[in-house]
């Protein structure tokens, strides 16, 4: 393992903005992961994974302890775990880039994820906010999760049950934040398993073959169905991959989508409803849970008078495709995003009484 001292952090993340790290070190094998956590604890260290810095905001300041990169890659060659269920196994390396990994799935034409193409980050981070999109969930298929448990200073499998999954939410960022270090997650998909074709956009991309009388109703393959989520993540401005698109382009300089959809109970969706009516406007929502509604949060934050392409007074703003996605316009700073933030957050509340929750990591703050 090489320890780099004041490596700067912003080139790492998509958002482009934050200090740098007083200690740095790129992981590529498990057992450098013990000799990192020994070297922040003999130091005193404070301790943080970076992944594909896709879901971070880090301070101006930087990190003052030790920031760890993991790199640990390799896809396994997929191995029937029932052949009855077609059901097969994939072990994908934390490091290894999430939508390189959808890729792959496709090619081996297993279904399961093919919805979720297009999500930056590595495959390290997607248990850990229970990476979800256009009708999936990484937990509908995740299996195991392979992770150094800081805790207990020893390697440790994780079942699904185990990892506590919820929306946008796990262990590893709520009860058990900071405890584990994400090494390798296993993927239970379907071989030849038809295509997620639940999420309204996607229903309207393939309207014409969906809709077709009789025979001529041909269903979307996973591969056209990747496809089609890339193209509607490009048109929303969601698609920041350096292999799609322009890094330069100020739009992709983002978190993606900035803010959660809120999921309200009953009593708090009526109440949100009964605000909507008042103004002449019908709320937007979907089931969430049993007694539950999810609640479109660049709905409302539309309507509390934020348009696309809205800019603040520094050189942070919301992108020109998609009102949740705040963007780094060239030279912003991390105070910049925080302040675009809480103006949203304030107004949002204000007009609708709903405080809206962030989807990224404040690292240093």
């Amino acid at each position: 393992m090489t320890m780099q001292e004041n490596v700067p952090l912003a080139p790492l993340t998509t958002l482009r903005v934050g200090g740098a790290a007083r200690y740095f070190a790129e992981i590529k094998r498990e057992d450098e992961v013990r000799e990192a956590a020994h070297f922040a604890r003999d130091h005193t260290l404070p301790l943080f994974v970076l992944g594909g810095g896709s879901n971070l905001v880090i301070a101006d300041s930087g990190w003052p302890g030790l920031a760890l990169k993991i790199a640990i890659g390799g896809i396994t060659t997929p191995k029937a775990k029932d052949a009855a269920s077609n059901a097969v196994l994939f072990s994908v390396g934390a490091g290894v880039t999430w939508d390189d990994f959808v890729a792959q799935a496709v090619v081996h034409n297993c279904a399961g994820i093919e919805c979720l193409s297009g999500i930056p980050g590595s495959v390290g981070g997607t248990p850990v906010q229970n990476v979800g999109a256009y009708g999936q969930e990484v937990s509908d298929t995740i299996e195991s999760v392979r992770a150094f448990d800081l805790k207990q200073d020893r390697i440790v499998v994780l079942p699904r049950p185990a990892c506590g999954f919820h929306y946008r939410s796990s262990i590893f960022n709520s009860s058990e934040r900071g405890r584990y270090i994400i090494l390798r997650v296993n993927y239970r998909l379907k071989r030849a398993g038809m295509p997620n074709l639940k999420y309204a956009d996607l229903q309207k991309h393939f309207a014409d073959r969906l809709s077709a009388p009789g025979g001529a109703k041909t269903k979307p393959t996973l591969a056209e169905t990747r496809e089609a989520v890339l193209a509607i993540r490009r048109a929303k401005g969601m698609l920041i991959l350096p292999a799609h698109g322009d890094r330069d382009d100020a739009d992709s300089r983002s978190v993606g989508s900035f803010f959660k959809n809120p999921v309200l109970g009953a009593e708090q969706f009526s109440e949100l409803a009964a605000r909507a009516d008042s103004k002449g406007l019908e709320i937007p929502s979907y089931p969430a849970l049993a007694t539950q509604r999810k609640v479109s949060a660049a709905w409302l934050v539309e309507h509390s008078g934020f348009s696309k392409g809205y800019s603040a007074a520094g050189p942070a703003g919301i992108s020109h495709k998609h009102a949740l996605a705040l963007v780094n316009r060239g030279d912003a700073k991390a105070t910049d995003i925080l302040a675009l933030k809480n103006e949203i957050q304030l107004r949002v509340q204000e007009a609708w009484g709903i405080l809206l929750e962030p989807e990224p990591v404040f690292v240093g703050f």
